[in-house]
């Protein structure tokens, strides 16, 4: 059986996204979904992520990422050209 492609992708959240758990949210869903990658602020006042795992998959978390946890208000989620492959867990990282 060939294995679902895997995709990834590269994204910056915008609203009032941050000081609501967005981040241990998004670190809770992506892992139970067997995602890899990570999330941090920025100090601009988004939430900055890569996602990388099977399609599908990684589409269910960009769904999920439009409505955040139950605080969050997501305005835009921009997203940036692909990173390819990253770590084997998915983390949260200091704000950059």
């Amino acid at each position: 059986m060939t294995p679902p492609p895997e995709r990834s992708a590269h994204i910056l959240i915008s609203g009032r996204v941050q000081g609501v758990g967005f981040r241990a949210w998004m670190r809770d869903k992506a892992r139970g979904l067997g995602l890899k990658g990570w999330v941090r602020n920025t100090r601009d006042g988004r939430v900055e992520a890569v996602l990388c795992g099977p399609q599908t998959d990684v589409e269910v978390m960009l769904q999920a990422c439009r409505t955040g946890p139950k605080w969050a208000r997501v305005d835009h989620i921009e997203h940036r050209p692909d990173l390819g492959t990253v770590d084997n867990d998915f983390s949260v990282r200091a704000t950059l």
